[in-house]
């Protein structure tokens, strides 16, 4: 079972999901040709994202490291990024398992109704079954380690069914979700801070889109001006050369101009399909009407909006990390990824760029607190599955995946904190809230 699942697992997220949307169109009853068509477009699409975000993080890494390293920053704890994480999960023991538990529970819950999201992201059920790897480290109980599992993954497709109409508001597409824990998550959270954004006076009134930007400033509000200030900007600070900030600025502005190019590719690709499934249900199951296609994350990350957030908030993470006691480590290996972090974030405050950053600020400061934390835990998990670490035997962790807010509180509550436990009606009215927002938006 597992080498089946490895073998799958081993394709390249632009090949899976193309494969999963030509059988997803099949059953829908769409055209051969369409399928085929839109097939193709879609892992085009994400073959774009892909390179356009390799070609990024290529540019922007080493300006952070040159810019960490003018600050004279010297943590004992280095920041491995997301893959290590992943890598964990899926080489945990009971993943396959889980994996099959995981996707007959959204199997279930479709069935009954009880969500809207399809989650076909297959790959991205690492998240899910890195919670199960955590609390199985902790406790050594087989039960619980499946447990929060599928806590994890029930708390995330309903978080996507709540943001489903903002997602599709923001990109203009219809029919989709992000069901992917490290963004879905902070969707409630945004969206409650976002709320009491709008009862204070003066700021509540800063209309930061990127329209509401372009109109006001002119030329100076186009994006590409935007990224290429912001490039500009960067390489300054970080002690580079003419010739190496002009480089910098031309290639942020590259980037925030083709990645909603390709996000447009992604929604051409992903158009027919959703319409599809909709004419099907609508005739064949009415009881199943209105379902979503649950995708990665990337279908967002093009936005202008998106783009420009994460940018900012780089070197505010940054800051962040010098400020905040109790920081171990500099987040560099999960640096370039903000723009991921950003997307719900900004899903949630409708594409408000000051509004993001805002709401962005103590979300961040958590994950830090947290990722901090679990350094020891993460750690552990690296030694006992022998990873390779080019070499380093240090201690590790990873700023946006490792110190996933929700991923420490429920690990917590499973140990039996009683600060995690007091924390839950907290957590549980965030949750609600977002419900309520979501209900009151279909009325």
């Amino acid at each position: 079972m597992k080498a089946i699942i490895d073998y799958i697992l081993s394709f390249q997220p632009y090949v899976m999901l193309p494969i999963i949307i030509f059988f997803l169109s099949i059953i829908f009853h769409i055209g051969i040709q369409d399928a085929i068509k839109s097939s193709l477009t879609i892992g085009i699409g994400f073959i774009g994202i892909f390179i356009v975000f390799d070609f990024f993080i290529s540019k922007i890494g080493p300006v952070l490291e040159q810019l960490i390293a003018r600050t004279g920053l010297e943590y004992n704890v280095l920041d491995v990024g997301w893959p290590p994480m992943a890598t964990i999960a899926w080489g945990f023991k009971l993943a396959p398992i889980l994996l099959i538990i995981l996707i007959g529970v959204n199997v279930i819950l479709l069935l009954l109704n009880f969500t809207d999201t399809a989650n076909i992201d297959i790959w991205n059920y690492w998240h899910f079954i890195f919670m199960g790897t955590l609390v199985y480290h902790v406790t050594g109980n087989i039960i619980l380690t499946i447990l929060s599992a599928v806590i994890a993954n029930i708390v995330t497709i309903k978080l996507a069914d709540y943001s489903a109409r903002d997602v599709q508001k923001l990109i203009n597409m219809k029919g989709i979700s992000i069901p992917t824990l490290s963004g879905a998550i902070y969707y409630p959270i945004a969206k409650v801070l976002d709320r009491i954004i709008d009862k204070i006076p003066k700021l509540n009134k800063i209309e930061a889109n990127p329209e509401h930007i372009q109109k006001r400033l002119g030329m100076l509000g186009e994006p590409i001006i935007i990224g290429f200030v912001l490039g500009v900007a960067l390489g300054g600070v970080s002690g580079y050369g003419i010739k190496n900030i002009l480089e910098l600025g031309f290639s942020i502005a590259a980037v925030v101009h083709i990645l909603p190019i390709m996000s447009g590719v992604l929604t051409k690709g992903l158009l027919p399909i959703s319409e599809g499934m909709q004419s099907f249900l609508h005739k064949k199951a009415p009881h199943l009407k209105n379902k979503h296609i649950g995708l990665d994350s990337a279908v967002i990350i093009g936005h202008p909006s998106v783009v420009v957030t994460g940018l900012l908030l780089m070197p505010l993470s940054l800051l962040l990390a010098f400020l905040i006691p109790g920081v171990n480590f500099i987040p560099l290996g999960d640096l370039p990824n903000t723009i991921g972090f950003a997307g719900m974030v900004v899903v949630a405050c409708k594409g408000n760029i000051i509004r993001s950053l805002i709401v962005s600020i103590p979300i961040l400061s958590a994950k830090l607190l947290a990722a901090s934390n679990l350094t020891s835990v993460y750690t552990e998990l690296a030694l006992r599955t022998q990873m390779e670490l080019g070499g380093y035997q240090g201690q590790i962790t990873g700023f946006l995946d490792g110190g996933n807010v929700f991923r420490f509180w429920l690990l917590r509550i499973f140990e039996g904190k009683l600060w995690a436990l007091g924390c839950l009606p907290i957590v549980v009215g965030i949750f609600l809230y977002s419900r309520y927002t979501s209900l009151k938006q279909n009325v």
